[in-house]
């Protein structure tokens, strides 16, 4: 029995992306299992799925695995490619996952994921400012470091997985990062984000809650996904 993995609407989900993309680029077959947010809580019928009431979910025969960084976990235990083979490349992917998992609550909060639309955002604030700074200062170390073209060296792993969402926001936001921009440019050809991207597209689905977050977000300036 392969791996179903469950996920949210394509445009929103960003949390849903991480695992998603990791899947399609190591190679690894699974069914895709789409549970749209319908509301701004989805928490008890998420339940019947997933014990956080929350996506992802991987399922793996009689397992349930929760949480985007628990299912990367739980792929590296059981495939290569999730972490860089170079021990110091695998060191430091670990600690911007673990980095990019917890923190940058001002760019999720002020930058929310609409894939298929562009912004043109408010001022920044103190802290989404650091938080973009951040990302930048990951971007440039990352590729300087250990020589590119992704951010921990010559394959695509974790790191890029986890901050795939983040590319995605660049572009929508025209968020500014320097060297950096090159990977997002990267990133956003790869063909699994243009499947990606491809579907989000294509979704009629709206859920109120998250368009008024990305109303509050900025100034929408163009809109490319379709309409019922």
């Amino acid at each position: 029995m392969g791996y179903t993995l469950i996920t949210a609407n394509r445009n929103y989900s960003s949390w849903s992306l991480r695992p998603w993309v990791l899947l399609k680029v190591l190679g690894l077959p699974f069914e895709d299992r789409i549970e749209p947010f319908t509301k701004p809580s989805n928490y008890e019928e998420f339940r019947s799925f997933s014990p956080t009431g929350q996506v992802p979910v991987l399922i793996d025969g009689e397992r349930r695995v929760h949480d985007s960084l628990g299912i990367t976990l739980y792929l590296a235990d059981r495939h290569e490619g999730v972490w860089p083979a170079d021990p110091d490349a695998r060191a430091w992917a670990q600690g911007v996952v673990a980095e990019m998992h917890t923190g940058f609550s001002a760019l999720r909060n002020d930058c929310t994921m609409n894939v298929g639309v562009r912004v043109k955002p408010k001022p920044m604030s103190p802290a989404l400012t650091a938080n973009v700074a951040r990302i930048a200062e990951i971007f440039s170390e990352g590729l300087s470091r250990f020589g590119g073209a992704w951010l921990a060296g010559a394959e695509f792993t974790a790191a890029d997985a986890f901050f795939a969402p983040v590319a995605f926001r660049i572009r929508t936001y025209g968020l500014d990062v320097g060297a950096g921009l090159s990977w997002v440019d990267q990133v956003l050809a790869h063909p699994a984000m243009r499947d990606w991207e491809a579907q989000a597209l294509a979704e009629t689905w709206r859920e109120a809650s998250h368009e008024a977050e990305l109303a509050e977000a900025g100034e929408i300036t163009a809109d490319y996904r379709a309409h019922a």
